[in-house]
């Protein structure tokens, strides 16, 4: 996939608008367009991060490796999932030694100024460019049939530039779709949180919408915000339900923004041109399901001037659920959209 909206700062505007509240340091994305002028749709990188610039837990004592203003924009290369484990010629011995300590490198943090506990942190993904290879696994006891499917699998696959799917059987085709699927900032803690399940903070989200084009919301909880993203993903379906994409190496152009006076969030929310959704996570699918509607009656009432009641009826009659992760124990992921042509932007 290249390129991305034509217009990055649609979705940032809309939050402003709907919010009240205003980005941090009138340098980002909502100004720009608030001002009639055109975003480039893939915007100059600032800085550059390098797929060696990695750490793989949550903490809030993890230094940073970047200080940045509100409004940056940055080219980050992010290493699979295994960190290095698997190569494209493993083979299922390689598979039989993999360790899960150090699963997940994420490149970062970012510390971006002025960010504070309470604010938001906006997160416009400009462009993701795949890299040559990857490779989707059965990893035995991993999974959410783990106990139906106890034997190691493990294929490998190669890209080339501009690939947009890749053959996986005689007449299966499975098209491409990039995204990191742990993003997040770090949580107000000093204990070290392994990367797996999905939190407040993001982490492993596992979401396949959080593409391209598409902007997402953190609550900051320290300051600087300390943001990380890792694990790339090349295709994945909703659910995850193997336990793996197809995992591999990816070049993601992001931009930073702080979002002063939004208030709270129980767990990031995200849009594109087409949609504006929120997220639930939990042990089970019933309680992220809960959660995921509970943020979308929040959103609408806060956002769209109706009671609480109308919020409700209105996510019943026009919200659609879906199941993103329920792989990454103890939380699951659920995330709950509304459709632009309903809300308007």
């Amino acid at each position: 996939m290249a390129g991305g909206r034509v217009s990055a700062g649609v979705p940032l505007l809309s939050l402003v608008l709907a919010t009240g509240c205003a980005p941090g340091d009138g340098t980002g994305a909502a100004e720009e367009m608030a001002g009639g002028e055109e975003v480039s749709p893939t915007p100059e990188p600032q800085h550059t991060l390098t797929a060696d610039q990695t750490h793989n837990r949550w903490s809030r004592t993890i230094p940073p490796i970047l200080y940045v203003e509100s409004g940056a924009v940055i080219e980050a290369y992010l290493e699979e999932a295994s960190d290095g484990q698997l190569t494209p010629e493993s083979t299922f011995e390689d598979l039989a030694r993999l360790s899960f300590d150090p699963i997940h490198p994420l490149t970062g943090p970012v510390y971006v100024e002025g960010a504070e506990a309470g604010d938001l942190l906006a997160v416009t993904l400009h462009e993701i460019e795949l890299g040559d290879w990857g490779w989707v696994a059965n990893v035995p006891g991993f999974g959410f049939l783990a106990d139906r499917f106890p034997d190691p699998y493990l294929r490998t696959f190669e890209f080339e530039p501009g690939d947009t799917s890749v053959d996986f059987a005689p007449g299966v085709r499975i098209p491409l779709r990039p995204f990191p699927g742990v993003m997040g900032v770090a949580p107000d803690t000093d204990s070290m949180l392994v990367t797996i399940p999905p939190r407040q903070n993001g982490g492993n989200m596992d979401d396949r919408d959080m593409v391209e084009g598409s902007t997402v919301y953190f609550p900051v909880l320290v300051d600087g915000a300390l943001f990380s993203m890792g694990d790339p993903h090349i295709a994945q379906g909703d659910g995850e339900v193997g336990g793996t994409a197809i995992e591999g190496p990816l070049r993601v152009v992001y931009e930073l923004e702080v979002i002063k006076g939004a208030g709270p969030i129980a767990s990031p929310h995200y849009e594109t041109d087409e949609f504006y959704a929120v997220t639930g996570f939990a042990p089970t699918i019933d309680e992220a399901a809960r959660n995921a509607v509970e943020a979308m009656v929040d959103y609408l009432a806060s956002s769209r001037d109706l009671s609480r009641q109308e919020a409700y009826q209105l996510a019943s009659m026009a919200g659609d659920l879906k199941i993103s992760e329920v792989v990454d124990v103890p939380n699951m992921l659920v995330a709950m959209r509304i459709s632009k042509d309903v809300i308007g932007n």
